[in-house]
């Protein structure tokens, strides 16, 4: 087993936050590791200084998946992104259908429909693609936002949550519209950040110059308040938080708060990256590590044919990132004040994986997406597993 390893420097926070860990167990093996990475010091950061640890915060050291994976469920069409409610259950939506659909963590009920969005207008990369959830049942308002792709654009909706007999959403309002659609290159993932902003990731719809435009939603990271109004101290005065991407499609918050984003290049490096506000990283002038003072590098790249990166997931000073082409779960050492190393798992053992979510118990959930017209669908396809996390 090899890895490739790369000086990191400590993360700064962007909020003080300390996210859910899990309690070790005994690791057991079963994984495959690959070395094909290279990888850059991190940049210095902007933001706030690192969060000081309290009574609470997740115990330090890195965490892999081990032992075999439980199904959670089967037969999912298309899926594209997971969320996880108050009760344990999950929400996933499926990109071809334009549906929203329950899933029990016990496996206990026949997975239910909560709604269809009627104008998702699937074809390539696009449809309905990543969920987000704002609040819990307690507060005066919860909602659950999608991304999805109309017939004109990309679009962000949200929905107001009830639970009268049972999760069920209200009508959708429409929050952010206008942003261009493709074949590909959509972008499309939603996450709240730990500074109660929702956040989002939009790809250039096959049209570069966007990326490197400012006053464009695509090719960029966005940050909104709930409403989809932009924050107030965002770097341009807009949506924009950060600028210069391709097609990212994870998102993840570290332990310090900080934002990270996984990214598919065109024909020679996908990228993960550590994001500050007003950065700009590169896209199309770059592509991967090009060294160059005006954009800022990945902290680590792969070729093509061994990521292209979807969800990723965070849990005690490691990412989980997806990987659909390279078919495999890329786990990712970001421990602070110590070096970047990445080490490719169960490879071409579950084929594509779309997305990675670390639950509040401490188990990693992975979506597979073979049912999406690029992948070999097998018996049960698509499947959401959840994995046991051990410390390492």
């Amino acid at each position: 087993m090899t890895k490739r390893t790369a000086p990191l420097i400590a993360l700064a926070a962007v909020a003080a936050l300390s996210l859910a860990g899990c309690a070790p167990t005994a690791p057991q093996t079963g994984a495959t590791a690959t070395a094909s990475t290279t990888a850059s010091p991190s940049p210095a950061s902007t933001s706030q200084a690192p969060a000081t640890p309290e009574d609470g915060a997740e115990e330090p050291g890195p965490v892999a998946p081990s032992g075999d994976p439980r199904v959670v469920t089967t037969g999912l069409q298309a899926p594209w992104s997971v969320a996880e409610l108050e009760t344990g259950d999950f929400l996933v939506s499926e990109r071809d259908s334009g549906q929203i659909v329950e899933v029990s963590a016990d496996g206990s009920n026949t997975n239910r429909v909560v709604t269809t969005i009627d104008d998702v207008a699937p074809g390539g990369e696009g449809g309905l693609l990543g969920l987000a959830l704002a609040g819990t049942s307690d507060d005066a308002e919860q909602w659950l936002y999608a991304f999805y792709t109309a017939d004109a654009d990309n679009r962000i909706v949200r929905f107001p949550v009830t639970w009268e007999g049972g999760l069920g959403v209200g009508a959708p309002e429409v929050i952010v519209d206008g942003i261009a659609k493709a074949g590909n290159h959509n972008g499309g993932r939603l996450a709240i950040g730990p500074d109660g902003y929702l956040y989002a990731s939009t790809g250039d719809a096959s049209q570069p110059d966007l990326a490197q435009d400012q006053n464009s939603l695509n090719g960029k990271i966005l940050r909104m308040e709930l409403d989809g109004s932009p924050v107030a101290d965002n770097p341009f005065g807009n949506r924009v938080y950060s600028m210069g991407h391709r097609n990212p499609q994870g998102l993840a918050f570290d332990g310090t708060g900080a934002l990270w984003a996984s990214e598919f290049g065109q024909n020679t490096w996908d990228e993960l990256n550590r994001i500050e506000p007003g950065g700009n990283y590169g896209w199309p002038n770059v592509e991967g590590q090009g060294g160059d003072p005006a954009f800022l590098d990945p902290i680590l790249q792969w070729s093509t044919d061994e990521a292209s990166p979807s969800g990723l997931a965070y849990a005690r000073d490691t990412l989980f990132m997806a990987g659909l082409g390279g078919e495999r779960l890329w786990k990712i050492n970001i421990s602070e004040a110590s070096e970047a190393s990445d080490e490719a798992l169960y490879v071409d053992e579950f084929g594509r994986l779309r997305d990675a979510v670390v639950t509040s118990s401490g188990t990693l959930l992975v979506l597979t997406n073979n049912t999406d017209g690029r992948g070999s669908p097998r018996e049960g396809d698509d499947t959401l597993l959840e994995f046991t996390l051990s410390a390492t």
